[in-house]
């Protein structure tokens, strides 16, 4: 497609809400905002390994309007994964903002505004999984952010959802886990947003070997 045709389209391009959702639990989890004009616009970059690729196509086509090519399959040496990235917009510029402080990934201060269950079930899907049969209850992998960022949605876990939400320490960084007593309605919570193939995440089933 030629430039001029891209560059027409990209102007009356908007984000709905569920959109908007999505970037923000896909910004919280794997997902990376890319830029090479000096921030004036960025493109979303998703990718997954192959086990993750209905999830993956799941949320294609949930964005698909901003994307100029459907995922494709990466070959690595250890494995390969699936990906797809968006258009450079400027419409992701307030997300940058929020989400990165240089390169480096932080929680922005207005997650209380932005984490709703659609948000969190994307993070959880990106970053979560069921501890064990033995311990019945759900962890985020989050060793990528501060103790300090991890309080903010603690505090939101706890204030909207009335789910409780420990740090649990490894090495100098910390993940989220759901208390016991919280997991079903944590559960319940992302039961509706959850693709099948990650069921397994939530403790419906086993993944495929």
């Amino acid at each position: 497609m030629r430039s001029q045709k891209i560059e027409e389209i990209k102007k009356n391009l908007s984000l709905n809400d569920t959109q908007r959702s999505l970037v923000v639990g896909m910004l919280l989890g794997d997902g990376h905002l890319e830029t090479s004009n000096g921030g004036r616009t960025y493109r979303l970059k998703v990718e997954h390994s192959m086990i993750q690729k209905e999830y993956t196509d799941w949320l294609y086509d949930q964005l698909k309007d901003l994307v100029r090519q459907p995922p494709k399959e990466k070959i690595r040496k250890d494995h390969n994964s699936y990906w797809f990235n968006t258009y450079s917009l400027g419409l992701f510029r307030f997300y940058a903002q929020q989400f990165y402080v240089g390169k480096q990934k932080r929680i922005p201060p207005l997650i209380h505004k932005l984490l709703d269950p659609l948000a969190l079930a994307v993070w959880f899907m990106d970053d979560g999984s069921f501890k064990s049969r033995y311990h019945s209850t759900y962890i985020i992998h989050t060793l990528g952010y501060t103790k300090h960022d991890l309080e903010l949605v603690k505090k939101i876990m706890k204030g909207v959802y009335g789910i409780e939400v420990g740090l649990h320490k490894q090495y100098d960084k910390y993940r989220l886990y759901v208390y016991s007593a919280s997991a079903q309605t944590f559960k319940e919570l992302m039961q509706p947003y959850i693709v099948p193939s990650l069921a397994y995440k939530l403790g419906n089933t086993m993944p495929k070997r």
